[in-house]
C-alpha cells in the first residue's frame, strides 16, 4: 500500500518492512483536514519511505537508510526519477532521523532490494496524482498527458512543473491514470550507468559529515584510553590538564578520561597532560599465539570420511581485522536534564536511540537522533559506542560536545573482525567430490563487561541481514558446488574484546578458505581450476559469471615465472560474482596484484556504475586482508594504531588494471555491497599460491 499523508503539498509514503494490513504508526490527520473514506490511512513518518513534492519543484525523499559511501542515495534517487519522469538533479534524498518504529537497518546488502519496490510504487503513485491534477486544471483527459523532466506536458505543448501542481495533487484521492510502476522494458534511468548525485559535493568538500557540523555550544572532545583493551582507570591527576588554555572540562568515563576544550588541538594537548594509572584489561595475559592456539583447539573434529575416498585437507587461520573507515568515528551530543539531541552516522539508529536513552536515564521519546552521512563503514557503524560515550560525556560535563575518536582510538579500542580458524576436508572418488566438510571456530565477544563497549554492541546485527548468528557455519550454504554430502560445525572462544560485523561477515573467511580448497581439489584431480568449477557448479548464473571473467581475463595465458592467475566465485544475497586476479609475486614478501577482472549478476542493477565501484572496493578488501592487513594482539593490546602499521592497500598496491562486468538481467535486485569480498580474497590467495608454488594457510600472508 502507498499511504497519503495529510499535507498542503503532495506527500505520499510507502511502508518499509512492516505489515501493510494494519495502520501501525498511523496518527490523526491535521486538525480540520479531510479524511475521505478512500484514503487508506494517514500515516506518520515512523516506518515509511516518504516522498514530498515541494512548491519549488524539488522531489524530496526522506531515506530510512544511511549513506556511508555505498551510493544508496543515488540508487534511490534513480528509482524515484524513473517512475516520476523527473530529472535526477531535481531529486533530494536527505537521511531520516531515528524513528520509533519500522526498519532503518542498513546492512546485509539489502538496502536496494528492500527499497526497490516501495520506492517505485511511491513515485508511480505521486506521478499519477500529479497527472490527474494537471488534467483537472487544463480540463483534458489525463490519458492524453505525459510526464518528462519533472513536468506534466499536454498534447498542445502546455507544461506545468510538478511543484506548481503539488498543492492540487495533494487533494487527489482517485488518480485517473495507473499508479503502477513501469515495466522494466520502459526503464530509462534504472540500469543506466550514473554518476553519484553527491560526487561533486564529496570531492569539493561540500558534503557534510558529523565532524563538519556546527552545533551551538558543542566543544571538541577527545578521550584518554587505556594501553590495553578494556583496561580501567585506577586513578587520575588532572590538575595540569584543567589549568591548560582552552580546557572546559575533564570527565572520567568507563572507557577512560575525556577532555572537553575549545579546539581538538587544545583537547589533545590536555589529554596528553593527564597523569593516569591504569589497571590492565582482561586480555593482558594473552597475545596472538595463545589466542590462535585457543581458537584452533575450539574447532570441532571432522567426521569420518566416506570409505574408499581420497582426501584433500587444509587448515586456515585468519587474523583480526579493523574496519578502519576513512572518516574516524565522530558524534555530537547535547544532553539536557529532560531531553537529548544527537548527530552521528549510524546503520542502526533506532537501536542507538534506545541504548543512548538507557545509558543517560531518559525515555527514548526524549532522545532525538539525527543520522549523518558516513565516510565509510564496512560494518563499523552498526555499533554506536562512540555515540553512547558522547552522550555520557555531555551529561557529565553539562554541555554539548563533539566527540572524535582518533584513528588509534578506533583501531586499538574499536570493533574488529574476529580471528577464526578453519578445518576443511574434501573427499573425492572416481574423479569427483563425494563429501565436503568445513569446521571452524572464531573468537566471540564476551558481553559480561559493562560500559560503552558493551552497550554499543548490536549483537543481532553481526549475522547476514541482521539475523541472530546461526548455531553453526553454513559451508557452501547456497549449494554452490555439487560436492555430495556437505556438512559443517562450529566452535568458539569467548574473549572480553570488542568485535563487530566486518564487510561480508562470515563469508569473507569461510568462502575464501573453501575457494582455496577448490583449487587444491582441482590440482589433485589433475583438472584446470576454471574447468573444474565449471563442471561442478550448480548454478547457471555462477557458471556465466565464471565464464565471463575467464574469457575477458584471458584465463590460462602464459605468464612469466613468479606471476600467475587465480580465480574464485561466490553466491549470496540473491546475487553471484566471479573474480580473476593476476599477481606479480616475484618478490613473495612484496606481491603486487596487477590485474583484477570481476563479473557479477545481481538481478536488476539500478546503477551499474555504482555497482562497479562497489566491486572495486571489494577487490581492494580482498587484496588487503589476504596479503598484508591485520591486527596483532600483544599482551592484551592491539599493536597497530594507524594506517602506517595497519597496512591496508594503498595506491601502490592497487591493481594496474581493473574491470567489472555487470551481467544483464531484469530480475529483482539482489545484494551487492558485500558480495565481492570472498571471491576477491579467494582469487588473490589462489593467484599467490600458483605464483609462488606454496599453499598459504595464514592470512594475511605477510603478517
Amino acid at each position: 500500500m502507498v499511504y497519503s499523508l495529510a499535507a498542503s503539498t503532495l506527500t505520499v509514503a510507502a511502508p518499509i518492512g512492516c505489515d501493510t494490513s494494519s495502520a501501525q504508526g498511523a496518527e490523526r490527520a491535521a486538525k480540520g483536514a479531510r479524511r475521505p473514506s478512500d484514503v487508506l490511512v494517514t500515516g506518520a513518518d515512523d516506518e515509511m519511505l516518504v516522498l514530498e513534492v515541494t512548491a519549488a519543484n524539488r522531489v524530496v525523499v526522506r531515506l530510512p537508510r544511511v549513506e556511508v559511501g555505498q551510493g544508496i542515495t543515488t540508487a534511490v534517487a534513480m528509482m524515484i526519477a524513473e517512475e516520476l519522469d523527473a530529472r535526477l538533479i531535481d531529486v533530494d534524498i536527505p537521511l531520516a532521523d531515528a524513528r520509533a518504529k519500522g526498519n532503518q537497518f542498513t546492512g546485509g546488502s539489502n538496502s536496494v532490494s528492500s527499497l526497490y519496490g516501495p520506492a517505485r510504487e511511491l513515485a508511480a503513485t505521486a506521478r499519477a496524482r500529479l497527472v490527474t491534477a494537471a488534467a483537472k486544471r487544463w480540463h483534458l483527459s489525463a490519458r492524453t498527458l505525459r510526464t518528462s523532466n519533472t513536468m506534466v506536458i499536454a498534447p498542445d505543448g502546455r507544461m506545468a512543473t510538478f511543484g506548481s501542481l503539488t498543492a492540487s495533487a495533494a487533494r487527489i484521492r482517485r488518480p485517473a491514470v495507473s499508479s503502477k510502476p513501469k515495466p522494466a522494458s520502459r526503464h530509462r534511468v534504472i540500469g543506466r550507468p550514473t554518476t553519484r548525485i553527491d560526487a561533486r559535493d564529496i570531492v569539493t568538500g561540500k558534503a557534510t559529515y558529523a565532524g563538519d557540523l556546527s552545533v551551538a555550544g558543542a566543544k571538541p572532545t577527545v578521550v584518554a584510553r587505556p594501553p590495553t583493551i578494556l583496561g580501567k582507570v585506577v586513578s587520575v591527576d588532572d590538575s595540569v590538564a584543567r589549568a591548560m588554555p582552552g580546557v572546559h572540562a575533564v570527565v572520567r568515563i568507563a572507557g577512560g578520561v575525556a577532555v572537553v576544550a575549545d579546539s581538538f588541538h587544545h583537547a589533545f594537548k590536555a589529554r596528553d597532560a593527564l597523569r593516569i594509572t591504569w589497571a590492565p584489561g582482561p586480555l593482558a595475559p594473552l597475545s596472538d599465539a595463545a589466542i590462535r592456539a585457543r581458537v584452533r583447539a575450539a574447532v570441532p573434529r571432522l567426521g569420518t570420511p566416506p570409505r574408499g575416498s581420497a582426501q584433500t585437507e587444509a587448515e586456515f587461520a585468519f587474523a583480526f581485522v579493523s574496519h578502519a573507515p576513512m572518516e574516524v568515528l565522530t558524534a555530537v551530543a547535547d544532553v539536557r536534564a529532560d531531553r537529548a539531541e544527537m548527530w552521528f552516522s549510524s546503520q542502526t539508529p533506532m537501536e542507538a536511540r534506545e541504548s543512548i536513552a538507557a545509558a543517560i536515564g531518559l525515555p527514548a521519546s526524549s532522545v532525538r537522533v539525527h543520522v549523518t552521512r558516513g565516510g565509510g563503514s564496512f560494518g563499523r557503524r552498526l555499533n554506536f559506542d562512540a555515540a553512547i560515550e558522547a552522550a555520557l560525556i555531555s551529561k557529565a560535563a553539562r554541555r554539548p560536545v563533539k566527540l572524535m575518536w582518533s584513528r588509534a582510538d578506533d583501531i586499538r579500542h574499536g570493533r574488529m573482525r574476529p580471528a577464526s580458524h578453519h578445518r576443511i576436508r574434501a573427499s573425492h572418488a572416481r574423479g569427483r567430490v563425494v563429501a565436503f566438510e568445513h569446521a571452524m571456530a572464531s573468537v566471540n565477544e564476551s558481553y559480561e563487561q559493562q560500559g560503552p563497549a558493551a552497550q554499543g554492541g548490536v549483537t543481532t546485527a553481526v549475522a547476514r541481514g541482521g539475523r541472530a548468528p546461526a548455531a553453526g557455519p553454513l559451508p557452501s550454504d547456497t549449494g554452490l558446488y555439487n560436492f555430495g554430502r556437505v556438512s559443517g560445525n562450529s566452535g568458539g572462544v569467548e574473549l572480553a574484546m570488542p568485535l563487530g560485523a566486518w564487510r561480508s561477515v562470515d563469508s569473507g573467511t569461510m568462502r575464501t578458505a573453501e575457494e582455496i580448497v577448490v583449487d587444491e581439489i582441482a590440482e589433485h584431480l589433475g583438472k584446470d581450476p576454471v574447468a573444474f568449477r565449471h563442471t561442478t557448479l550448480r548454478s547457471k548464473a555462477v557458471r556465466a559469471v565464471l565464464d565471463k571473467v575467464a574469457t575477458t581475463g584471458s584465463w590460462g595465458r602464459t605468464m612469466p615465472a613468479g606471476r600467475a592467475q587465480g580465480v574464485a566465485v561466490h553466491e549470496e544475497y540473491g546475487s553471484c560474482v566471479a573474480c580473476l586476479v593476476e599477481i606479480d609475486a616475484t618478490d613473495p614478501k612484496n606481491p603486487r596484484v596487477t590485474k583484477v577482472v570481476m563479473a557479477a549478476d545481481v538481478g536488476t542493477a539500478v546503477n551499474p556504475r555504482g555497482l562497479q565501484a562497489q566491486l572495486m572496493g571489494t577487490a581492494i578488501d580482498g587484496i588487503s586482508t589476504v596479503l598484508q592487513a591485520g591486527l596483532h594482539i600483544d599482551r592484551g593490546a592491539v599493536r597497530e594504531g594507524s594506517f602506517a602499521d595497519f597496512r591496508y592497500a594503498r595506491q601502490r598496491h592497487a591493481p594496474l588494471h581493473f574491470e567489472a562486468h555487470i551481467m544483464p538481467s531484469r530480475g529483482e535486485p539482489g545484494g551487492a555491497g558485500e558480495l565481492g569480498v570472498p571471491a576477491a580474497a579467494g582469487a588473490v590467495a589462489n593467484a599467490y599460491a600458483r605464483a609462488t608454488g606454496t599453499r598459504p594457510r595464514r592470512f594475511p600472508i605477510n603478517f
